[in-house]
């Protein structure tokens, strides 16, 4: 049950990511609704982590990563 809701977050991530890249889904409602979820995780990441000079958002990936580790540890 866990590893379902642990995957299913990890596809609502990509899409967010999909999403981010497609300029004109930026007001639509599903696209707002996958990035308040998606913010909720990255959120803290991007506050964490130290301003970078790449031209994307690795938060995503941080936070795969650590969802990853979760899902094996349990």
């Amino acid at each position: 049950m866990i590893r379902a809701l642990i995957d299913i977050y990890i596809l609502i991530l990509i899409i967010d990511v999909i999403l981010s890249y497609l300029p004109q889904y930026k007001g639509h409602p599903f696209s707002v609704k996958i990035k308040q979820i998606s913010d909720f995780s990255c959120g803290p990441v991007r506050r964490l982590m130290p301003k970078l000079d790449i031209p994307f958002d690795i938060s995503p990936m941080v936070v795969i990563f650590c969802l990853k580790i979760l899902e094996v540890l349990w």
